[in-house]
């Protein structure tokens, strides 16, 4: 099988999260409030080192569940920020709960964050036509902007553009990837 050029194969973790899930279409907010937050924890860093840390930020943030996260206080914020497991940086951590919270407030205007971030793209898929690497689009700058006017940090054009790849709005496999649908 053929895969994208940037997955390390001597990484399981990485494997199975190309073939598995980047890229592929996702609705479920719990899914969608996850990728967010591990993709504003990879800014700076490499996408790989989150990957490996995934399931300790499973653990550490409840599962992603933004409803508990949004309530966090000062001393869960410190032992987050002293958690060997994650990522421990406190401003990501700050930023995680405040998304939480705007997170919250957009399902309640749209229903889900699903709806929000799909009707973007009036709920389609936008299929790259080339191999030409790309870090941000008119997508990625417009939803940034909008998610940032409503409170969010750590959403700019660049991991805007990373997590609608990672969730399926944007379909960057290679062209001769076999995992490209």
């Amino acid at each position: 099988m053929k895969r994208c050029a940037w997955v390390n194969l001597k990484n399981n973790k990485y494997i199975k999260y190309h073939d598995e899930e980047w890229g592929v279409p996702s609705y479920d907010d719990r899914q969608l409030f996850e990728m967010l937050i591990l993709e504003l924890f990879q800014a700076g860093l490499s996408w790989e080192c989150i990957l490996n840390k995934r399931e300790n930020f499973r653990k550490a943030f409840d599962n992603f569940d933004y409803l508990k996260i949004s309530k966090y206080d000062d001393k869960k914020i410190d032992e987050l920020k002293n958690n060997p497991g994650i990522i421990r940086n406190s401003l990501k951590i700050k930023a995680t709960i405040k998304n939480a919270k705007v997170f919250i407030k957009i399902k309640e205007e749209y229903k889900t964050f699903s709806n929000y971030i799909w009707h973007f793209t009036n709920n389609k898929v936008i299929k790259n036509k080339d191999d030409k690497i790309k870090t941000t689009s008119p997508l990625s700058d417009t939803i940034s902007s909008d998610l940032k006017k409503r409170g969010m940090t750590f959403v700019g054009s660049k991991i805007i553009y990373s997590y609608l790849e990672a969730i399926g709005v944007i379909n960057d496999h290679e062209l001769n990837c076999s995992f490209r649908k």
